[in-house]
């Protein structure tokens, strides 16, 4: 399998403390990654300088390009989109205003069929168009922020905490969606702090304790991992 993301050595640091501690991982096309730890292991901050959202050092090639020239507003025409944690969302304004901020960059004849795409794959959104995004529930905002994300037609897709705040119900309905997204050929690097559902849904795993990468496997092999049980599943 062709690897779409290719991370060496990645370092970041918030004054002098390391945050991430020189890592290296993976994520091959048409896969579903997950990232997961405890709280302050890094995993935010790892996608945040994968977007280049904050100064980092290291090597990261995406479909083969280094990313260290560009801007972060450049990476969605490359085809890589973050939905943030806590979403992100254009709180005044409208979901479908929100959705246009999706493909800001677009100037292409598709966008009108790509937004009919999102809007069925997330129905509510198509119901709460008009609607200002502030107002809308948490689940709902998640599955604004992923279906922004969308508009951009992205090949890598990386989510951060999307269970993050919500009800349970709500959660499987956020993971369906993004099964549906991966269905579609949608590549995406999850972060995730309920690491068994992150493992359910993804065939690949990293574990980040304190900066540094301590374990990578299958899924399935993590999750029958007696350290990542007792860690992480509540086992």
């Amino acid at each position: 399998m062709a690897a779409l993301l290719e991370v060496e050595g990645l370092e970041v640091h918030y004054g002098g403390i390391a945050a991430v501690k020189g890592i290296s991982f993976s994520v091959g096309e048409g896969e579903m990654v997950c990232l997961i730890g405890a709280n302050g292991a890094g995993k935010t901050t790892t996608l945040k300088a994968l977007a280049r959202m904050l100064p980092s050092r290291g090597h990261v090639r995406y479909r083969g390009e280094a990313l260290d020239h560009l801007p972060s507003h450049r990476l969605i025409g490359r085809g890589l989109a973050l939905v943030p944690e806590g979403r992100g969302i254009f709180a005044r304004l409208t979901v479908a205003e929100n959705l246009d901020m999706g493909a800001y960059h677009r100037d292409d004849a598709e966008v009108a069929g790509d937004l009919e795409r999102v809007y069925a794959l997330l129905p509510r959104l198509r119901e709460r168009a008009d609607q200002i995004a502030g107002t809308l529930s948490g689940g709902e905002q998640q599955m604004l922020a992923i279906g922004r994300a969308l508009m951009g037609r992205p090949k890598l897709l990386l989510l951060d905490e999307p269970s993050m705040g919500l009800a349970p119900l709500m959660v499987q309905k956020v993971f369906e969606v993004i099964r549906s997204v991966a269905a579609q050929g949608v590549t995406i690097l999850l972060v995730e702090q309920n690491a068994r559902m992150a493992l359910e849904v993804c065939q690949r795993g990293y574990v980040l304790e304190s900066g540094r990468i301590i374990l990578a496997d299958d899924a399935a092999v993590l999750e029958a991992d007696p350290r990542v049980r007792a860690a992480y599943l509540g086992d």
